[in-house]
């Protein structure tokens, strides 16, 4: 093994990366190959030999393509997943050139420090307290699990009980309040915490997946002990925010910690114009996001931010005696030691957008929401299902059964990307304004198309 090849290599990459997206606006946005497709292509015994590492390159290139989504396209609207932003993109290629451990400051001072910055330009963006910790994690599921660890390692603490010394088996009870229109990652983190579905405290939500401030007040008056209430800064099927000015208060009064899910809601709070669903949202004591969604950055960006750093520590911070310690370091609010410098293209990407620039990408994605419930609107025999407050379209045509075999015909006709969801027990559609290369025109192709499919 030697490094004669790296320029070679990396050419190759560059190459097959320019080409892909040069096409990716004309190319159907579901996969044509199955899984089993793709085994079949890139599978076998691995051979005695190794290969040229171009060659390895052009090989993925040449056969990758059936199994590819165009995500990157403005046609993409299964999932809350937003294309990636040139600074970005060029940004995660020098993290993996760089190649830095980033979990040390003293380690790598450079990501650290590029991290440390995009932290304090999100807390300035959501109106949060600059003196929070920002931990960089590797997505949505992942941010609300570092605040929840923490939440329930702080909370047992006030409650006299040390988790870190006496474990949980013997600890005081757990209330875990969640709304009824949750994301599923907060149930999957609370299992990963030890919390069952049947210790979870369901509060109703409104038609819209808010949820019902009545009912909250009911569920904190029935016991007390420590607790956690799960608010929401964007419901996935609706994008409905939860009213935070009259929700927090309630929590606060029976000494729960909040916190806020806002995978792609908490972005809101960066335009003047949404600004107004994010209000009261400063008071929780954790909040959770993900640049990969709304700010439009590569996979492996989520944000887990807590209010006192001083709790995330408590919750977090290893031992080793070979490691060196510098304050508050990345390793001190993250269940990671060894990790990438994920932070780093998010940094680009607000650097790039400024804060202009970065309100006028969250109008424009509330804009084309807009745009689009309202073509889809005007075809016969579809109705919008939510109001459309935010980035999320939902609709259904008459019947279950049309409606899914709808969507099926949407994913094979290939021109845009919308997938199936289940709203107040009947099928819906759900269609995700998360893109930022999203234009008229791909909201225009993608309409006349449903429109065609529901005609037939």
């Amino acid at each position: 093994m030697d490094d004669s090849g790296i320029g070679a290599t990396l050419d190759a990459a560059h190459r097959a990366a320019l080409d892909f997206l040069a096409t990716v606006d004309e190319r159907p946005v579901w996969p044509r190959a199955t899984l089993d497709d793709m085994l079949a292509v890139f599978g076998g015994p691995l051979a005695d030999e190794g290969a040229d590492p171009a060659a390895v390159i052009d090989e993925i290139a040449a056969h990758a393509d059936p199994g590819l989504v165009a995500i990157p396209g403005g046609r993409f609207f299964g999932f809350v997943i937003g294309s990636t932003l040139p600074a970005a993109l060029a940004a995660d290629w020098l993290v993996s050139a760089w190649d830095q451990n980033s979990g040390s400051s003293r380690l790598a001072p450079t990501t650290v420090a590029l991290e440390r910055v995009a932290g304090q330009w999100m807390l300035d963006l959501f109106g949060l307290p600059r003196s929070a910790s920002v931990g960089f994690v590797t997505g949505g599921q992942l941010a609300n699990f570092t605040c929840l660890s923490t939440a329930r390692h702080a909370v047992m603490a006030r409650a006299g009980w040390d988790i870190a010394e006496r474990g949980v088996r013997d600890a005081p009870p757990l209330r875990f309040v969640v709304g009824a229109d949750r994301h599923g990652s907060v149930d999957r983190a609370a299992r990963f915490l030890g919390i069952g579905r049947r210790e979870l405290t369901v509060v109703e939500s409104d038609a819209q997946g808010r949820m019902r401030a009545d009912s909250l007040e009911q569920a904190l008056a029935e016991e007390t002990g420590p607790v956690i209430v799960c608010l929401q800064a964007g419901e996935v099927h609706t994008g409905a925010f939860d009213d935070f000015t009259e929700l927090i208060p309630i929590a606060k009064r029976q000494g729960a910690w909040v916190h806020v899910d806002g995978a792609f809601g908490l972005w809101a709070a960066a335009s003047p114009s949404l600004r107004a669903l994010t209000a009261g949202m400063e008071h929780a004591d954790s909040w959770a996001t993900d640049a990969h969604k709304t700010l439009n950055v590569p996979y492996d960006c989520g944000m887990a931010i807590v209010r006192d750093p001083a709790d995330s520590i408590a919750a977090f911070r290893t031992g080793g005696d070979y490691l060196i310690y510098s304050g508050l370091d990345p390793w001190d609010v993250t269940p990671e030691l060894s990790r990438r410098a994920r932070g780093v293209p998010a940094w680009a990407a607000m650097r790039s957008l400024g804060r202009s620039g970065i309100a006028a990408l969250l109008d424009r994605l509330h804009a084309n929401a807009l745009a689009m419930a309202a073509a889809l609107g005007s075809i016969d025999g579809i109705d919008v299902v939510n109001e459309v407050v935010y980035t999320q379209v939902m609709f259904r045509t008459g019947s279950d059964a049309a409606t899914r075999a709808l969507g099926e015909a949407i994913l094979l006709d290939g021109t845009a990307a919308v997938t199936g969801a289940e709203w107040r027990g009947r099928a819906a559609l759900r269609c995700s304004m998360s893109s930022w290369v999203t234009t008229a025109e791909d909201i225009e192709r993608t309409v006349e198309a449903i429109r065609r499919l529901s005609a037939g």
